[in-house]
């Protein structure tokens, strides 16, 4: 009797075992450390997919590159071996000509802008091109604006930038753009780029600056230089395998979070950008202001990188991303 009895209550278990779905495991890499904004955000997206799902999907953040880097994690979550990725979409200039744009110099005055295109339709186009390529574009967010540094002079016009061996992003617009304004331009993975700079390998990069500080470049750079000269947007992206075998109720959780999370990253870099550049002149770093007719010229000179490059991307998407920008700067009139 004992033994009958033991026996069903298994059986019961068993059944009810079998009622409760699996936990979908999915881990999420990205290049920032953990105290940089988009790892606040990222933990904030992991929690509330989490508690959206009931815990059926649970997702493991991996800060700092532990996973290699952005081209590389962008590879493993097209061929499914990484389920999720936030960050730059550069390297896949290669396979959505599109994403070349955000390359492009001087496109976006302020962030507000920036912002109001990537959330409308055509930043929505952008993310459902992605699909092509083994991903699931979930929501963009931001880096915020690109400033230049460097560890051998303060750079205060154009022709400073003349001979400098600088870190660019992997991308041939970046490459262009940097060549045309005199730079020694190269590219390297960003997990290769302290290094580099701590060796004098290079004598310089651009990078948003809660990068700069978040990553400690202030300790291996002299000098910074303010410019804005390209606003990064990051993507938080998923694999299209991985994505597409959830429940269609945990796909929309994901989007949510995805969303809501992209937003407190972006909230989070505004906020931060005027507190950081306190700190870093408490590093002891100098800071300078690209003055506004050194950036006149600056974007006359790279207006033939544009054209190149508009040709590349396509005219008309360029076209269609220009009227939105217009639209953007429009309505905040």
């Amino acid at each position: 009797m004992r033994l009958k009895t033991l026996a069903l209550t298994l059986a019961a278990a068993a059944g009810l075992a079998s009622l409760v779905a699996p936990a979908t495991a999915a881990r999420l890499g990205h290049g920032m450390p953990a105290e940089h904004p988009q790892a606040v955000a990222m933990k904030k997206f992991a929690e509330d997919v989490a508690k959206a799902t009931e815990n059926r999907v649970e997702i493991q953040v991996f800060d700092g590159g532990i996973l290699g880097g952005d081209d590389k994690m962008l590879q493993a979550t097209q061929s499914g071996t990484l389920e999720l990725y936030v960050g730059g979409v550069a390297p896949l200039s290669g396979k959505i000509k599109e994403v070349q744009i955000f390359d492009f110099p001087f496109m976006f005055a302020n962030r507000e802008e920036a912002s109001a295109v990537l959330n409308g339709p055509v930043g929505r186009k952008m993310l459902d091109r992605m699909s092509e390529i083994g991903l699931t574009g979930l929501a963009w967010s931001e880096f915020g604006f690109r400033n230049l540094t460097n560890s051998v002079k303060p750079i205060k016009s154009v022709d400073d930038i003349s001979g400098l061996k600088l870190r660019v992003m992997q991308n041939p617009v970046a490459l262009d753009t940097w060549k045309t304004l005199g730079a020694n331009a190269v590219t390297m993975s960003f997990s290769e780029v302290f290094s580099a700079l701590e060796t004098k390998a290079l004598d310089g990069q651009e990078n948003p600056l809660a990068h700069i500080y978040a990553n400690r470049i202030y300790e291996v750079q002299k000098y910074i230089t303010l410019t804005n000269h390209v606003y990064s947007p990051v993507a938080i992206v998923a694999s299209k395998t991985w994505f597409d075998a959830l429940p269609e109720a945990d796909r929309n959780a994901v989007m949510t979070a995805a969303a809501d999370a992209s937003a407190y990253q972006a909230k989070l870099i505004a906020e931060n950008d005027g507190k950081i550049t306190d700190q870093l002149k408490e590093t002891g770093i100098e800071i300078d202001t690209m003055p506004e007719a050194e950036l006149a010229k600056m974007r006359e000179m790279v207006k033939p990188v544009v054209e190149k490059y508009t040709a590349s991307v396509g005219a008309d998407f360029v076209q269609e991303f220009t009227v939105a920008i217009e639209a953007a700067r429009k309505a905040a009139n």
